[in-house]
């Protein structure tokens, strides 16, 4: 284990014989239309099973609602009403809409965005103007593992089901897993999380049954397509994506190019537009997995300030070892006293 908080490089961490550069995802969720081609790539690739029926849900567009142990890539639809849009313009925010996508004759759709619009799918230009009507506006985000450079599931795992590889990524070995969640209350995202057919039995008690969902009672999530990797592939996802708003390649670069990004959208007017991820001071000592955001982060679900909870590991084992020290001394002081 490397150390627990502060800038740090995991490959190095990692200890890898072969040391490559660190890797990740930048997502640009300015340009991204909600096709969830992203999702079906992951899924197909990875073999995972669906969530529940698809049916909507009756709050959302959005079927598939969260990332999970069997949807490790997922395109939120940000669907604000009449009080979330009132709520901003109070802030002073300038509010962007990025609005439904819209299917456009090729020549057509090849005039909209700036950049690539994905055989003939595209979505109006994202706007500070207010929309016609102040009830409803759309904000789309691809979401997925963070890949964490200090990594709370990675930690806290007892049984070393979860490692590092030499691209600074957080894998699971399904084989070894025992399903204990612990890893799961260790995510500060929410990301990683047990495998269920829905039954609720444990997996020590599902023996030889047989289930169609492979990977029962153990946790799940984003490897990065590791097999991939080791292969000179890019992800799924990233491969996949129309409108290139999820980029795969060197982290270092992937920050740049983000940095860069925003710039050019503030000079465009969206001022709200942030980077989610890049700060290597923050609880997580950034994330391998970058954002660009046209909101709070709490809008797209996102913690504000992450943390990992064994950052704090050296200040409880140095308060645990003062407390025992204390406890020890006034023993002895109480033994020698009525002696």
């Amino acid at each position: 284990m490397g150390q627990l908080s502060g800038p740090a490089n995991p490959t190095a961490d990692a200890r890898w014989e072969t040391h490559e550069h660190r890797k990740g995802f930048f997502t640009d969720t300015s340009i991204c239309i909600g096709c969830k081609a992203c999702e079906v790539a992951c899924k197909e690739w990875n073999h995972n099973p669906r969530d529940g029926e698809l049916e909507l849900t009756g709050m959302s567009y959005d079927n598939t609602e969260q990332l999970g142990a069997s949807t490790w890539r997922h395109v939120a639809f940000i669907e604000q009403d009449r009080e979330h849009v009132e709520a901003a313009r109070e802030s002073g925010r300038k509010l962007v809409d990025l609005g439904m996508p819209t299917v456009r004759a090729s020549h057509e759709a090849g005039r909209v965005p700036e950049e690539r619009s994905g055989g003939g799918v595209s979505r109006p230009s994202a706007s500070t103007t207010p929309p016609e009507t102040s009830e409803f506006r759309w904000l789309m985000a691809s979401d997925v593992c963070k890949h964490c450079t200090h990594a709370g599931c990675l930690d806290v795992c007892p049984t070393g089901a979860l490692f590092r590889t030499e691209f600074g990524s957080v894998v699971v070995q399904s084989d070894v897993c025992n399903g204990c969640g612990t890893c799961v209350a260790g995510c500060p995202f929410g990301v990683i999380e047990r495998r269920t057919d829905g039954t609720v039995a444990p997996k020590a008690e599902r023996g030889a049954q047989h289930s169609e969902v492979p990977n029962v009672g153990i946790a799940q999530k984003c490897t990065l397509c590791y097999d991939r990797l080791v292969d000179g592939e890019q992800p799924a996802c990233a491969q996949t994506c129309p409108t290139e708003s999820i980029k795969f390649g060197d982290h270092a670069d992937l920050v740049d190019a983000a940095r860069d990004r925003v710039g050019q959208l503030h000079e465009q007017g969206l001022t709200e537009a942030r980077l989610y991820g890049a700060n290597e001071l923050d609880g997580v000592g950034g994330t391998g997995a970058v954002f660009l955001l046209l909101d709070e982060p709490e809008v797209y679900g996102l913690p504000p300030d992450p943390r990992v909870p064994t950052a704090d590991l050296p200040v409880m084992f140095k308060r645990a070892g003062m407390a025992a020290a204390g406890m020890v001394a006034a023993a002895a002081v109480a033994f020698l006293g009525g002696r």
